[in-house]
């Protein structure tokens, strides 16, 4: 670790304020483009050296630029082979001068997807902590022979396949299959990701990536590029929009954001939108700006939102704004960002009658790009449901922002587009199981669930962490959230809420984040502006344990209160592909049998978890299965409380824990065993 002065000197010069606003929509009601109060509240209580300082494009470049200067030192100091480079993708800097620096790495000039890093320095230049996406060791690398077995026509033929299973058309990739180092899943491996393109079933365009093993041909993993999503398809009022002088949708005050009218096609930019004045649509979808002038206020707010509350300026912190299409396809009920195109696109829903261009779709789709520019969460299993998680999130929150009298802030997803046809919402983050398909908390298998409805248990944390559990009535709408450990959770506010979330997603979250370690880095980010004995720290705990993801601190750190707790952290090795291994706990002094709800916290650090099966062995012997071994479940690492009826036993006695590597490739450790009475 650095204990040397900093590499960084701190970038200086005055931050450039948004531009006036100048034009007008003509709809019901009223609504600005303009900060709204929550951005003070967000930063009450928070300590302000933790908080991002707003950086103006110019800092921002200066700052990676001197960590691209000095990028080798530091491979050199985090113990990289002569063969890995560091990539600079982003840097964070707070207000006392801490500098979170993003990192994507190579190896023998081949890009490693999973191989990103985060590096936490404070002012004076010592390294504090560094978050890895993939806890591999250099020599593991070093073993990856980088001549590959197969032609990259047989993973060109795989890629094509797996898209026209899509509905892709594509008889060629859309780019070219390139050589990759894969360490997504724990064990780095040579492959190819090939890329096809086309349109989708339902219209979406297609960008499947697909990882191919260089040595067998066989499909490593697999994810669709493009992210969808959908919101409310109602407008917010009379808006004023930001245009140029020669009226056109081109927000020059914000990074010349620019509106485009696709006039039904599929492909291409489309025409950028002008009139004769400044007046844009008028509040019916028969009008075609109608659909611009919703978008390119969605656009503005999301923006302003992310800049007055969070400090970045623009999607990637450059100053520089993205692009919107309106009127996509015929009758396309959906909408979607594309990290190619650096672009959000909308549908204009079933008959063309209910455009999807609300301010919280808008939010959605431009917080997709954010996250590409930050943490990078791949877009499947766990890290892709925190993805879309993240995107509801924060559409939640722009429109709380907002302040909207039109469209109030709320915690449903797409509620007034009536997609289901009887007048529900898409989502709800109080309880994500009542849109039929979602998951209210997590679960060992969760990965293996479309990133929509894994991303529920997300979305219900931020919903439990923003305003508790229990009945509650907010902004006219109606709430009851449960908890999967049947406990309170006491709410710190939407705004804190967010605050925790983006800080932990700028700063902690990798690639291949998964519900442990989102747990793991918002306690982190909660503790940097709060506190770790402040209110907020424990509200993000319990609203995870409230999700079934970790526990709840105090009374022994179990979600029980006043219940006995029995612990043996003592390590021990888990043999990769060996006999079952155990450790063991005493159980003393309780009487009779043991709890229907026995909670049995485990600890355990492994590069591929889904190699490991789980059980707890009672005192007589019978066994209770916690985790099944599941070859798609790719993430590190098991970090768990389980809940296990175990009414039929005697409480007193010897409890094991025994866990077993099924698989060759991975190796871990036993950390702890914890069992709540």
């Amino acid at each position: 670790m650095r204990s040397t002065p900093s590499r960084r000197a701190t970038a200086t010069g005055a931050l450039i304020a948004a531009a006036a606003l100048l034009a007008v929509g003509v709809q019901a009601g009223t609504a600005t483009a303009t900060p709204s109060d929550t951005a003070a509240a967000a930063t009450a209580g928070a300590k302000f050296g933790a908080l991002a300082k707003q950086l103006s494009p110019s800092q921002r470049a200066e700052l990676i630029r001197e960590a691209d200067a000095t990028k080798a030192d530091t491979a050199k100091e985090l113990g990289l082979g002569s063969q890995e480079k560091l990539v600079v993708k982003d840097v964070v800097q707070d207000n006392d001068g801490t500098t979170h620096t993003r990192y994507e790495r190579t190896f023998a000039g081949l890009p490693v997807l999973g191989g990103d890093l985060v590096v936490k320095e404070s002012k004076s230049g010592a390294t504090q902590s560094i978050t890895k996406a993939s806890e591999v060791t250099s020599s593991q690398l070093k073993a990856v022979d980088t001549k590959a077995d197969i032609a990259p026509t047989v993973a060109e033929k795989q890629a094509l396949g797996l898209a026209k299973a899509d509905g892709s058309k594509k008889t060629e990739a859309e780019q070219a299959p390139r050589k990759v180092v894969w360490m997504a899943q724990g064990k780095p491996q040579l492959a190819y990701e090939t890329v096809v393109g086309g349109l989708q079933e339902d219209g979406t365009p297609n960008e499947l990536h697909v990882i191919t093993d260089a040595t067998t041909g066989a499909k490593l993993h697999e994810w669709q590029a493009v992210h969808n999503g959908v919101g409310n398809t109602q407008y917010s009022g009379q808006v004023t929009l930001g245009t140029s002088g020669s009226y056109t949708l081109t927000d020059a005050g914000r990074g010349n954001h620019k509106t485009y009218n696709l006039n039904r096609g599929t492909s291409g930019t489309g025409t950028l939108f002008s009139n004769t004045s400044d007046v844009w649509g008028n509040g019916t979808p028969q009008n075609a700006e109608t659909a611009a002038a919703d978008a390119h206020y969605g656009a503005a707010e999301t923006w302003d939102y992310y800049k007055n509350v969070h400090g970045r300026t623009g999607i990637r912190g450059d100053g520089v704004g993205a692009y919107s299409r309106v009127h996509y396809g015929n009758n396309y009920v959906n909408a979607f960002w594309q990290d190619s195109c650096f672009c959000m696109t909308y549908g204009d829903g079933s008959g063309n009658a209910k455009p999807l261009t609300s301010l919280d779709v808008a939010a959605h789709e431009m917080t997709h790009g954010v996250t590409a520019n930050t943490a990078g969460l791949i877009y499947s299993g766990e890290s892709g449901g925190l993805n879309e998680a993240t995107s509801d999130i924060f559409a939640t929150a722009v429109e709380f922002y907002a302040n909207n009298a039109s469209d109030k802030g709320d915690y449903l997803i797409g509620e007034k587009i009536d997609i289901n046809g009887n007048g529900t919402p898409l989502r709800y983050m109080d309880k994500p199981s009542r849109d039929g398909m979602s998951k209210d908390a997590w679960y060992s298998g969760i990965g293996g669930i479309d990133v929509h409805y894994s991303s529920g248990p997300a979305n219900h944390f931020f919903y439990l962490l923003s305003e508790g559990s229990g009945k509650k009535t907010i902004n006219g709408v109606d709430y009851d959230s449960p908890t999967s450990d049947g406990l309170p959770v006491t709410g710190i506010g939407i705004d804190k809420a967010a605050k925790i979330w983006f800080r932990a997603l700028s700063t902690k979250f990798t690639s291949t984040t998964n519900y442990a370690a989102a747990r793991t880095g918002t306690l982190a980010a909660a503790g940097e502006l709060y506190g770790a004995t402040s209110a907020e720290y424990k509200a993000v705990a319990d609203a995870w344990a409230g999700i079934n993801v970790g526990s709840r601190p105090g009374d022994g750190g179990e979600p029980n209160p006043g219940g006995k707790v029995f612990e043996n952290s003592a390590k021990v090795a888990i043999p990769d592909r060996g006999s079952a291994v155990t450790t063991s706990v005493n159980v003393t002094g309780v009487t009779g049998n043991a709890p229907s709800n026995l909670k049995v916290g485990v600890d355990i650090s492994h590069t591929y978890r889904g190699d490991l099966v789980i059980d707890l062995v009672a005192p007589d012997g019978a066994t209770f299965r916690l985790k099944n071994a599941q070859l798609g479940d790719w993430a590190a690492n098991v970090v768990e409380t389980y809940t296990v009826n175990a009414s039929s036993k005697v409480a007193n006695g010897t409890w094991k824990l025994k866990v077993q590597d099924l698989y060759y490739g991975d190796t871990g450790t036993i950390n702890a065993f914890k069992l709540t009475f």
